[in-house]
């Protein structure tokens, strides 16, 4: 069985950036599928002359198309690149023969190669929505015009209504799909499959390895919270400077490691300079490759994801928490919802309230000089990760997906 892999974003361990799909895509080649990936780059080296630069890697085949694209572009910006994508993408599929197409947002618009691809191959395609666009989006202002929101929720009822199968990424996104749209729940089969806790890649021991925490900083601290991912709009990390400010005088031995790269990464940082913070009690890093990060985590107390209060948010997957149980880290959150839910009654972390509160905080600070309890959760996160996200159990589910398509 041969599988389209559609994919914007579509990164290797060996860059900065969510490597799902590789993960999954590498999964599928162990059970004998052939995997191609269509995929849009910004990296200057694999500009082609050529619309289309194809290379052979990990078993993988994977068709780029050079679109520079970033966290720093303006929405008006980013949704050029999205039409310019999925334009190309589009000719660039129609031109493959395969036996179903894996379609995964963001941004909606990424399942419009797949509906041309069933409408004139009548091929199959697979819809994986990982977060609840365009609710997410219209929900923190992106989009205003009602006529463009109107628009979006047609091409989402079509994409829905056209593909073989969903798969959202939490239990919550199923929830809203089936709430706006519930003859879905009957007619289509919608299978949650989470982000992934990739063990094999976070199982490492570090502990004869330099020590790029006390390094970096110039310190060993005794408590140290790792945030590594953009800094964006949706992430709102001026919460985890707010966090560091109230925590200093409190307790100066607990540090916070920010690592990545967003439009909003000078404002954080310059916000961290006023509150005092940088460089004493809050760092922040560039960002770095997938591969680079374990050993990250593996010298820090404690993963962290945050996002701004917008309850359309608040079903997000995001691969920060799954990293992390992967590592064997509690997880620090910010928001209410399934993961809050997952947190409380597996016992693997922290949930700080959508405002601060100098009693909350009192309590993180407490919370932190709890060996015991610490100790417990990353017991308890490694074995979540293991028994519930696992690599392995994503890929089996998604061969179940497969074997329906068979039929």
């Amino acid at each position: 069985m041969k599988i389209v892999y559609l994919h914007q974003y579509f990164k290797f361990p060996t860059e900065s950036g969510g490597t799902r799909s590789y993960d999954l895509a590498t999964g599928f080649l162990k059970k004998d599928y052939v995997v191609e990936v269509i995929t849009s780059t910004s990296d200057i080296s694999l500009k082609s002359k050529k619309k289309w630069l194809s290379i052979n890697k990990d078993g993988l085949i994977v068709h780029y198309i050079y679109l520079p694209y970033g966290n720093h572009l303006s929405y008006f910006k980013r949704a050029i690149v999205f039409f310019q994508f999925l334009w190309y993408a589009s000719f660039k599929l129609l031109s493959i023969k395969c036996d179903t197409v894996l379609a995964t947002s963001t941004p909606l618009t990424i399942a419009i190669p797949a509906l041309f691809k069933k409408w004139r191959h009548n091929t199959p395609f697979i819809f994986e929505t990982r977060d609840v666009w365009p609710e997410a989006v219209i929900a923190i202002g992106a989009i205003k015009n009602n006529g463009m929101k109107k628009l979006l929720f047609f091409l989402e009822k079509i994409i829905y209504k056209n593909a073989t199968a969903i798969v959202p990424l939490s239990v919550d996104m199923k929830k809203s799909i089936v709430s706006r749209y519930p003859s879905l729940a009957n007619q289509k089969s919608i299978e949650v499959i989470e982000n992934i806790a990739e063990i094999n890649r976070f199982q490492n021991d570090f502990s004869n390895e330099t020590a790029i925490l006390k390094n970096t900083i110039g310190f060993q601290p005794r408590f140290s919270v790792l945030y590594a991912g953009t800094f964006g709009r949706v992430n709102g990390i001026d919460y985890v400077v707010n966090l560091a400010e109230k925590t200093l005088p409190l307790d100066d031995s607990i540090v916070y490691i920010l690592i990545g790269a967003g439009a909003l990464k000078k404002e954080v940082k310059a916000l961290a300079a006023e509150k005092k913070v940088l460089n004493k009690n809050l760092f922040i890093l560039d960002a770095i490759s997938k591969q680079e990060l374990p050993q990250w985590y593996f010298e820090a107390s404690m993963g962290s994801s945050f996002v701004i209060p917008i309850q359309e948010l608040w079903a997000n997957s995001a691969n920060k928490f799954f990293d992390t149980l992967a590592a064997g880290k509690p997880i620090l959150i910010n928001h209410p919802g399934w993961q809050k839910e997952t947190i409380e009654k597996e016992n693997v972390g922290y949930v700080l309230p959508k405002v601060l509160t100098d009693n909350k905080v009192k309590e993180f600070v407490k919370y932190t000089q709890d060996t015991g309890l610490i100790k417990e959760q990353q017991t308890n996160a490694l074995k979540l990760g293991i028994n519930r996200y696992s690599l392995k159990l994503a890929v089996e589910k998604y061969t179940r997906l497969f074997d329906i398509i068979r039929k």
